[in-house]
């Protein structure tokens, strides 16, 4: 029992000084032995290693590329236009004792990238009117944003990776302004172009009536033509029948005249027995008696 218990002492003890001697370096991590508060070594490789127990204590660096989502900042471009510009960063601790002694640890450094970068891209967008920030241009100035926060930076074992903007907006008192006075122009546009439709429609209108008089006119005159040579064809067959049998041809006028004149049941003629119009109607001289 006494040797048990004995074994049970061992074990704890081995257990407690392994628990505060061994540490385990992830690949994700780097670690920094300290003493006291003062570096003594810096770990890069993964795998179990060893400290000081209640002298030393260890903080873990992540080695991973790491991102930061910058604040909103308003800038004023150079054409005094203001802007809202919401950017990211993407750094990466590439000294770890460097940014120990530096920051200490990620939270202050990613305030002071953050600010950093805000610092850097009003000054670069500061320099530059709107329409070039929201152009292909901006490419151009982010790498020159990216490459001054890298400057400024690099003492404290960073690299930054990248800098973007995600988004760049109107302040909303800009963005109703610009909408508004963007409508009115669209609403003239349109009004110039119903105008200009309307034009063309009258113009159009305008040909084709025209088109539609010359065609009609043009139409007349052939109809009148080909009437008045038919008229004349008819005349010169009327004429050469009157020469043939010009008695049967005064007697088929009469039947046509009789015809065109007696056509309506309430026709009222006035006229002398001895008219040439009741030539072939007979003897009138009978009807008296």
């Amino acid at each position: 029992m006494r040797a048990s218990r004995i074994s049970l002492i061992v074990i704890g003890l081995i257990a407690i000084i392994s628990y505060f001697t061994l540490f385990t370096v992830l690949e994700v991590k780097n670690a920094i032995v300290l003493q006291f508060g003062d570096p003594k070594r810096v770990i890069t490789e993964p795998g179990l290693n060893f400290k000081i127990p209640f002298i030393q204590n260890v903080i873990f660096i992540d080695n991973r590329i790491l991102d930061i989502d910058a604040p909103a900042a308003e800038i004023i471009a150079s054409d005094q236009k203001r802007l809202i510009v919401d950017a990211f960063v993407k750094f990466k601790i590439v000294d770890v004792l460097e940014f120990y002694k530096a920051l200490g640890n990620e939270n202050v450094a990613r305030s002071r990238i953050s600010a950093v970068v805000n610092s850097r891209i009003r000054g670069v967008l500061g320099e530059e009117p709107l329409a070039s920030v929201l152009s292909e241009n901006r490419s151009k100035l982010m790498k020159q944003i990216t490459s001054l926060v890298e400057a400024e930076v690099r003492d404290f074992g960073i690299e930054i990776v990248d800098v973007r903007i995600k988004r760049a907006d109107l302040p909303e008192a800009n963005s109703q302004a610009i909408f508004a006075r963007m409508q009115t122009e669209r609403e003239r546009e349109a009004r110039e172009f119903r105008a200009q439709g309307a034009e063309m429609a009258q113009k159009i209108r305008s040909t084709a009536d025209k088109e539609v008089t010359i065609i009609k006119s043009q139409a007349e005159k052939e109809a009148n033509i080909v009437r008045g040579e038919g008229d004349g064809m008819a005349n010169k067959v009327f004429a050469e029948a009157f020469g043939k049998d010009p008695e049967f041809f005064a007697f088929y006028r009469a039947m046509q005249a009789y015809t065109e004149g007696l056509n309506s049941d309430d026709t009222t003629m006035i006229l002398s027995p001895e008219s040439e119009f009741f030539e072939y109607f007979g003897d009138f001289s009978s009807v008296g008696n």
